[in-house]
């Protein structure tokens, strides 16, 4: 089976396990998206959406986040790993909004990726989720995945999105990613032993 037989495999099984992919952190707007992303480092996406409702209910917007003391973020997002890091990022990220941008979230990957706590894969996430552009924001799941499928050799996860990109048709970016992180979830975990993880075995069957 060539790469291109593998890609289009993968793309098909994955439209009929997951037709319609909801995204996985709650949020109303742009930036509750953009926040919770930046919580989900290191922590389940589950988690966070555990902690999120009270932290929007105080603090939704910039302009309220901003007022916050980084302590007081801290104790709001406490049960998350890395809270004082995170709570500084996004006492700062709200500032920055604020001061930069009239409190809207901007729309460039340049003006995100300056953001306290915005790295490029939450950037990512904010263009294609939020603001619908096509973007591939690769995450362990998808780069462990994607190795595992022989779809790429990247050593990193930068490597894994550019291959993404110049596999796939752009048109499908934005609901494929999801699909193969609730495929990762589901079928692959990391630490499993793959029993479940039938795409794969498709792939690579004698």
């Amino acid at each position: 089976m060539t790469k291109k037989q593998r890609a289009e495999l993968v793309q098909s099984e994955l439209e009929k396990l997951y037709p319609e992919v909801p995204i996985p952190l709650d949020h109303t707007d742009p930036y509750t998206l953009m926040v919770a992303v930046a919580l989900s480092a290191q922590t389940t996406d589950k988690k966070v959406n555990q902690v999120t409702p009270e932290l929007f209910r105080v603090a939704g917007t910039p302009e309220k986040m901003a007022t916050l003391e980084v302590e007081e973020i801290k104790e709001l997002i406490k049960e998350i790993g890395l809270s004082n890091t995170k709570a500084r990022n996004l006492k700062r990220m709200a500032e920055l909004l604020l001061e930069r941008h009239n409190g809207v979230v901007p729309q460039t990957y340049e003006e995100l990726e300056a953001l306290p706590g915005v790295g490029h894969k939450t950037a990512s996430v904010v263009m294609s989720q939020g603001f619908g552009f096509p973007a591939f924001p690769v995450d362990t799941h998808i780069h462990r995945l994607m190795k595992q499928w022989k779809l790429t050799s990247g050593k990193n996860v930068i490597e894994t999105e550019k291959d993404a990109k110049t596999i796939w048709p752009e048109s499908v970016w934005n609901k494929l990613h999801l699909q193969i992180i609730f495929y990762g979830r589901e079928y692959s975990p990391a630490r499993g032993k793959g029993e479940k993880d039938f795409i794969t075995k498709m792939l690579f069957e004698k």
